[in-house]
């Protein structure tokens, strides 16, 4: 059964032949479909590695995992496989969400000079190096 927000079988059909093959010295690696859910949790949640549920494995095999497949241009593939050609039939919903949110700042937040602050040399004059008028020292 397929969990939410898992590969589901017909995915899983067009993005196995697109990993690399199974096997490596020293033993085998985790089988990629439970990685790939792992790494889709994380994209999804935002949560921390470390956070992975454990019916994914291995937080570090996972991350270490996704390093790797971006790095050899997998993840690339991957992801030109079910996002550009799912676009270009149509079969993607594209979900978009816009911040529009302000938050006022303090007037002091604005740069004005503080108490006991030096001038700036906005405020010299710029040939004798003096305070220009108006800006006097005391």
């Amino acid at each position: 059964m397929v969990g939410r927000g898992e590969v589901t079988d017909r995915a899983w059909a067009r993005i196995e032949p697109l990993l690399p093959a199974h096997g490596r010295r020293g033993g085998r690696w985790r089988d990629h479909r439970q990685v790939l859910n792992a790494i889709l949790w994380k994209l999804r949640t935002g949560a921390p590695w470390r956070d992975l549920p454990e019916r994914y494995g291995p937080w570090k095999t996972a991350h270490e995992r996704l390093r790797r497949w971006t790095a050899d241009g997998t993840w690339e593939r991957i992801l030109a496989e079910v996002i550009v050609k799912d676009d270009a039939v149509g079969e993607v919903e594209w979900v978009i969400s816009v911040d529009s949110s302000s938050v006022r700042a303090h007037q002091h937040a604005a740069g004005a000079r503080k108490k006991g602050a030096a001038p700036t040399p906005s405020t010299r004059s710029r040939s004798t190096g003096k305070p220009s008028a108006g800006h006097e020292e005391g």
